[in-house]
């Protein structure tokens, strides 16, 4: 059996703003609104469908992305012009920072509804090949 995960739902504040924030972010396209649903689509066909509801309903989440090192780049620069806080790590101990965690880049930040961002360029306990 061949499992994949299709899509989840996020809970937002306001369900456009936070997919136009990690589409921006990301440079993803935001699909069309299905109902209460606006979708993001990730390169393996994952599909991120924030939902607006109460603010007092949102359980924060964390959403870990693995991007290239190019990829990066832009948005680690998108994080940096937007004046965006950000952590080298989850507890938000290293303001300011970004991590170098198996060999990679990664920083983590937060959402406009205070969900936990994280772009990685390599996954964790990535080992390169040996030769």
């Amino acid at each position: 059996m061949s499992v994949m995960l299709n899509h989840t739902i996020v809970h937002s504040r306001n369900n456009r703003e936070s997919a136009e924030f990690l589409a921006d972010v990301l440079g993803l396209e935001v699909g069309t609104e299905w109902g209460p649903f606006v979708p993001v689509e990730t390169a393996n066909g994952v599909t991120l469908d924030f939902a607006t509801v109460p603010a007092e309903s949102i359980t924060l989440q964390h959403y870990a992305f693995l991007i290239s090192e190019a990829e990066f780049d832009v948005s680690f620069g998108k994080i940096r012009a937007a004046g965006i806080d950000y952590w080298a790590d989850p507890r938000q101990k290293h303001p300011g920072e970004i991590n170098h965690n198996d060999g990679g880049r990664g920083v983590y930040f937060l959402d406009p509804s205070g969900h936990a961002l994280e772009i990685i360029t390599r996954p964790y306990g990535y080992q390169p090949p040996t030769p």
